[in-house]
C-alpha cells in the first residue's frame, strides 16, 4: 500500500491569526485586505514547508452544531467576529481555492470534527497525517501517524511532544481538558483545578471515569469543587471530544479527492488585481505571459494631497496601523521591492551652476523635502554643515557648505543668500523630519524658515504614537528600506568624527538619502491622516501649530539665578553630609550610599530586613518602591530615600542648571519633544523642567531660582482639575456635571455624595478620601490600590468605589464603554480625535492586559488634557503676536503655561489669559484657569 501524507490546515485558526498579525491593509476601494494577504502567505508557507500528496483547508461553516444543542452556553463568551474580518471570509475562501487547496466546510459540523474525521480515515488507510493548527484541543488526535504542527511557532507535537507539553499522553487530553475546562469555548472545568492538579489526579486515578468514581478521596476545597461538578464532567467531556466519525460523503467522496492541485494562475491574477497585491500580480502575469510585464514602481505622485499616493500591496489611502502594526517580514520584503525599484539620483552640489539648476527645481516643485547636517544636536548652538533637498522619490541633492576635509564646496554665506528667498517663502511648501530642529538651524543664520507644510516625525506620531519615530525605524516600518545609519558614516564612541569631517561622496549618499526618505515617508503617511478627520485635526491644528510655538519657546528660554542655586547647593551639600552620618550610624558602619549592592548587604544580610522583591538576576532589589515600603517600618531605608532624593536634586538641577545657562543671557533653553509620550504630553529635556519635584521644600526652592527678565514678572496660568473636568465631559454623568457647573469643590461634592452628608459637614479627612477616589478612578485604580493608598481594608475600599459608582453611574458606564472600545479597536481616542494606542490590550499576558485596560480609562483624559494645553499655548502665542506685545511665552509644564510679562502689560495679560485658555474648546463643564504672578516661578505658581 502506498504511504501517502495528508496535510490538514485548520483554516479557522489560520484566518484569525492572519487578521491579528497583519496591518489593516486596504485596496483602492477601501476593502480590508490584511487577513487575505496574511492567509495567502501562510497557506503558501504551509504547502512549501509541509510537503504532502493530499491537502485540505478546513473552515467552520455558518450555523449551529450538536454542541450548541447540547449546551446552550457553548462558546457564549466569544466576541463576534470583527466586521473587517467578516468582509474577508469569502475572498479568503476564493484565494485558498485558487492556490490549489481543496476547501471543506460542512454544515452542522465544526472544523475540528471534520479534521478529526479526516485524520481518522487517513490513519485507517495507512496514511501519515499532519495537522497545521494552533488549537490545543486537537492534541487528542495525535497518534503514531498523526502529528500536530504549529507553523507560526514551529512547535511539533507528536506523542512525546504532547506528553512534554501537557503532562499527559494524547489519549488523556480529553480528560485533562475536561478537568481544567476550556475558557475559549466556555466549557467550565473544576474550579481551582489547573494543569498541575489535572496531571496529579490523572496520574493517581488513571482517567476521568476513575477520578469521578473516587471523588470522595480528593481532599480540600478543590475536592469539594470536584464533587460539586461530578454530574457536569461527563457532559464537559462530550463537548471537548473531537468527533472522528462524521459523515462527510456528501462533501467528500473519498480521501483521494484531496489530491494537491496546481495554483490557478488566471484566477489568482483576477484576485490579486481586485485586492491590489501588486508584487504577486506582477509575478502571476510573468507566469501567464512569460514576458517582462510589470506594474510601474514609480507612479506620478501628487506630493501634497493625493488620497492614494502609494498603494503598497493593497494598503491604499485607507491604511491604518493596528496595535500590532509592524509589518511582517514578508510584507516588509514586498514594500522593499517596490521602494528599491525607484531609481536613485543623488547629486553633490559644489558649484553655483548646479546650485542654480536645483534652485529652479525647488522653485517649480509642488513640495520639497529639506534636511540639514550640522555640528551638534543642540539646535541653538549647532553650525550648518550642509543642506539636502528632494523633489520627488529617488531624486535628491546634498549641498555641502562647511566640510573640513579640503574638498571643493560652496561657501555657506553664498548658499544661504541664494536660497534665502526660497527658504523664507511661504508659498513654496516644505516637508521635513523633525523640522523644529531645522527651523532653529536656519534661525541661527537669521533666516525665518517659511512654507512649513508637513513633518514626517509628527505624521508618524499622530498615526502611531506608541511606536518609534526616528527616520531609520520609519523607513524600515513603512517603506521596507534599510537606511544608511549615522554610525556607518561617522563611526562610534571615541573614534566618532563630526559630519563636517566626512568625505563628500559618503556625505552625499547619507544626507541626500535623508531628504529622499523623508519625501517617501510623507507620501506614505499623509494619505492615512487625510482619511480621518480627527487625526487630520490633531495633526494640522494641534501638532503642526504647536511645533512652531514650541520653537519660539525654546529660543526664548527662561532666566535663572545662578547665585541663588549656588547658595542652595551649599545648604543641600551640608544636609547630605548630615544624612550620610545618620545613615552610617544607623547601619553601624560606613558604606557607599550610592551602591545598590552595598545597600542590599546592609539591609538584607546584616540587618535582616524583609526582601520585598528581587532583580532579574535574583539579587534583592533596593529600588525606590522597595525602600518606600521598608521605610514605613524601618528608619534606615527612610534616610537612604532622603539622601537619594537630595543627591538627585543636587546633580540634576542645583549643580547642572548654572552650567547649562547661556553665559550671555543667563537663560536656560529646554528642548520640548512632541513625539515622546503616547498621550500627547510634551517631554522636556536638557534640562528637564517638567520633573522638578514640588512636593518637597528643597524641590520647591529650585523653582525659586527661575526668575523673570529685568522689568518683568513671571506669570503662571494653570488649568484647574482639568482631567476631572474632561472625565465629566466624556462620561456625561449628571451629578458630576452639576458639581462643576455649579462651581462646587468637586472633592467635597464627591464626599457628600458618597457619605450622604451635607456639603457643610464634610471634614478634611473625608475630603482627602474623596480626592484619592476621584483621581484613582480616572487612573483606573483597583480596589487593592485604593485600599493601599488610603490605608484601609479592601472591603472598605470596595464599599467606597461601589458608593462612588452608585452616585456617579455615568462614570461606571463610561469605563465599561471605553474598555470595550479599546479591546475592539486597539486604541482609544480623545474628544479631539487623537488616537492613543494600547499595544497590550489584546495580549495574552493577563497583568499587562489589565494594565492596558486601566490605561484605556485614563488615556482619553490625559490625551485631551495634552490637546487642551497645546491649543491654549497656540492661542496665547497667536494673541501675543497679533497684539504685538512684548510678553514672551517661556514654558509649558503639564497643565501650566509660564510667561515673562513686562510690568506695563501685566494687567492686560492677567485678564486675557484665562479667557483665551478657557475658550480653546467648549466642554459640557466650564474650564477654569488660575493665574499667579511673582518674582520667581515658585512665587507665581
Amino acid at each position: 500500500m502506498t504511504k501517502y501524507r495528508l496535510l490538514l490546515v485548520d483554516g479557522s485558526s489560520y484566518l484569525y491569526r492572519a487578521f491579528h498579525a497583519m496591518p489593516d491593509l486596504r485596496n483602492g476601494a477601501g476593502e480590508p485586505t490584511g487577513a487575505i494577504y496574511g492567509m495567502v502567505n501562510m497557506m503558501r508557507r504551509a504547502r512549501s514547508e509541509l510537503k504532502a500528496d493530499h491537502i485540505a483547508c478546513v473552515f467552520d461553516a455558518k450555523g449551529k452544531t450538536f454542541r450548541d444543542e447540547m449546551y446552550s452556553d457553548y462558546k457564549a463568551h466569544r466576541s463576534p467576529m470583527p466586521e473587517d474580518l467578516v468582509k474577508q471570509i469569502e475572498p479568503i475562501h476564493a484565494m485558498v481555492k485558487a492556490l490549489g487547496w481543496p476547501v471543506l466546510m460542512v454544515s452542522g459540523v465544526e472544523a475540528d470534527d471534520v479534521i478529526g474525521t479526516l485524520a481518522s480515515q487517513a490513519t485507517q488507510a495507512g496514511w501519515e497525517t499532519i495537522i497545521s493548527t494552533g488549537d490545543k484541543d486537537l492534541a487528542q488526535l495525535v497518534n503514531s501517524s498523526v502529528t500536530l504542527i504549529n507553523t507560526m511557532t514551529n512547535e511539533k507535537l507528536d506523542i512525546e511532544g504532547v506528553k512534554e507539553k501537557f503532562g499527559v499522553p494524547p489519549e488523556l487530553i480529553v480528560d485533562y481538558l475536561s478537568i481544567i475546562g476550556d475558557a475559549v469555548d466556555n466549557v467550565p472545568g473544576v474550579p481551582k483545578a489547573g494543569p498541575k492538579t489535572a496531571n496529579k489526579w490523572l496520574a493517581e486515578f488513571g482517567n476521568l471515569d476513575n477520578l469521578i468514581a473516587n471523588a470522595d478521596q480528593v481532599k480540600g476545597v478543590v475536592g469539594e469543587n470536584l464533587r460539586a461538578l461530578i454530574n457536569w464532567l461527563p457532559q464537559a467531556r462530550q463537548l471537548i471530544t473531537v468527533k472522528t466519525d462524521c459523515d462527510l460523503s456528501p462533501h467528500l467522496p473519498g480521501l483521494d479527492d484531496l489530491h494537491a492541485k496546481s495554483e490557478d494562475t488566471a484566477l489568482l491574477r483576477e484576485l490579486f488585481e481586485r485586492y491590489a497585491f501588486k508584487t504577486w500580480l506582477r509575478d502571476v502575469e510573468k507566469q501567464l505571459s512569460n514576458s517582462d510585464a510589470t506594474v510601474s514602481a514609480a507612479p506620478d505622485f501628487d506630493l501634497v494631497s493625493s488620497p492614494a499616493t502609494m498603494d503598497l500591496d493593497g494598503s491604499g489611502a485607507d491604511k491604518k496601523r493596528s496595535v500590532a502594526s509592524a509589518p511582517t517580514k514578508a510584507l516588509s520584503q514586498e514594500m522593499s521591492k517596490l521602494q528599491d525599484a525607484i531609481e536613485r539620483h543623488y547629486e553633490c552640489i559644489t558649484d553655483e551652476a548646479a546650485l542654480d539648476r536645483w534652485l529652479k527645481k525647488i522653485e517649480s516643485a509642488q513640495l520639497t523635502a529639506v534636511d540639514t547636517e550640522t555640528t551638534s544636536l543642540d539646535a541653538l548652538a549647532a553650525e550648518l554643515v550642509g543642506i539636502s533637498l528632494s523633489v520627488k522619490p529617488g531624486e535628491a541633492c546634498y549641498i555641502p557648505v562647511a566640510h573640513r576635509n579640503g574638498e571643493e564646496q560652496l561657501r555657506r554665506e553664498v548658499v544661504l543668500e541664494k536660497l534665502r528667498p526660497w527658504l523664507e517663502s511661504e508659498k513654496h511648501l516644505k516637508v521635513g523630519q523633525n523640522l523644529k530642529y531645522d527651523i532653529h538651524i536656519f534661525a541661527n543664520y537669521g533666516i525665518t524658515f517659511g512654507g512649513v507644510a508637513f513633518d514626517t516625525l509628527l505624521e508618524s506620531y499622530v498615526l502611531e504614537s506608541h511606536l518609534s519615530h526616528n527616520m531609520d525605524s520609519l523607513a524600515e516600518r513603512h517603506l521596507g528600506m534599510k537606511t544608511i545609519r549615522y554610525e556607518e558614516v561617522c563611526g562610534k564612541g571615541a573614534h566618532q568624527i563630526g559630519f563636517d569631517q566626512v568625505d563628500l561622496k559618503i556625505a552625499t549618499d547619507y544626507a541626500a538619502e535623508d531628504a529622499d526618505i523623508t519625501l517617501r515617508l510623507h507620501l506614505e503617511l499623509w494619505p492615512q491622516i487625510q482619511e480621518s478627520p480627527g487625526l487630520r485635526y490633531v495633526y494640522e491644528t494641534i501638532e503642526m501649530s504647536a511645533m512652531r510655538v514650541l520653537g519660539i519657546m525654546e529660543r526664548n528660554g527662561i532666566r535663572i539665578n545662578s547665585a541663588l542655586l549656588g547658595q542652595q547647593g551649599q545648604q543641600v551639600g551640608k544636609r547630605l553630609l548630615e544624612l550620610e552620618g545618620e545613615i552610617h550610624q544607623l547601619a553601624g558602619q560606613p558604606f557607599n550610599i550610592q551602591s545598590p549592592k552595598q545597600i542590599a548587604e546592609i539591609l538584607f544580610v546584616q540587618q535582616e530586613l524583609p526582601v520585598i522583591k528581587k532583580t532579574p538576576s535574583g539579587a534583592p532589589s533596593t529600588d525606590e518602591e522597595v525602600l518606600q515600603k521598608l521605610a514605613e517600618d524601618y528608619p534606615l531605608p527612610a534616610r537612604i530615600l532622603d539622601y537619594r532624593s537630595l543627591a538627585k536634586l543636587m546633580s540634576t538641577y542645583i549643580e547642572k542648571l548654572p552650567r547649562m545657562a547661556d553665559p550671555r543671557t543667563g537663560r536656560v533653553h529646554t528642548n520640548f519633544s512632541q513625539a515622546t509620550a503616547v498621550t500627547g504630553r510634551l517631554a522636556s529635556s536638557d534640562p528637564n523642567l517638567q520633573n522638578i519635584p514640588v512636593r518637597t521644600e528643597e524641590g520647591r526652592r529650585i523653582r525659586e531660582a527661575f526668575i523673570p527678565a529685568e522689568g518683568c514678572k513671571l506669570l503662571s496660568a494653570d488649568y484647574s482639575q482639568i482631567e476631572l473636568r474632561i472625565m465629566a465631559h466624556i462620561a456625561e454623568d449628571e451629578n458630576l456635571l452639576a458639581a462643576f457647573r455649579e462651581g462646587k469643590d468637586v472633592h467635597q461634592a464627591t464626599t457628600a455624595e458618597i457619605f450622604g452628608i451635607p456639603l457643610g459637614e464634610v471634614n478634611s479627612e473625608q475630603r482627602r478620601c474623596a480626592k484619592v477616589i476621584n483621581f484613582g478612578i480616572i487612573y483606573g485604580m483597583s480596589v487593592f490600590g485604593l485600599a493601599s493608598n488610603l490605608g484601609i481594608e479592601r472591603s472598605a475600599a470596595q464599599n467606597y468605589i461601589a458608593k462612588y459608582f452608585d452616585r456617579y453611574p455615568g462614570v461606571a458606564q463610561y469605563m465599561e464603554r471605553i474598555r470595550l472600545e479599546a479591546r475592539e479597536n486597539g486604541y482609544v481616542e480623545t474628544v479631539f480625535g487623537r488616537r492613543l494606542w494600547l499595544p497590550e490590550i489584546k495580549g495574552s499576558n493577563g497583568p499587562r492586559r489589565q494594565g492596558a485596560e486601566r490605561a484605556a480609562i485614563n488615556a482619553p483624559m490625559q490625551g485631551a488634557a495634552a490637546d487642551l494645553i497645546k491649543l491654549a499655548m497656540i492661542a496665547v502665542e497667536g494673541w501675543l503676536e497679533r497684539e504685538q506685545l512684548k510678553t514672551k511665552l517661556l514654558l509649558q509644564v503639564h497643565d501650566e503655561l509660564v510667561l515673562d510679562v513686562p510690568l506695563d502689560e501685566i494687567v492686560l495679560v492677567q485678564a486675557k489669559l484665562p479667557d483665551l485658555m478657557c475658550n480653546v474648546a467648549q466642554l459640557k463643564v466650564p474650564l477654569v484657569v488660575s493665574v499667579g504672578i511673582g518674582d520667581n516661578w515658585e512665587e507665581a505658581h
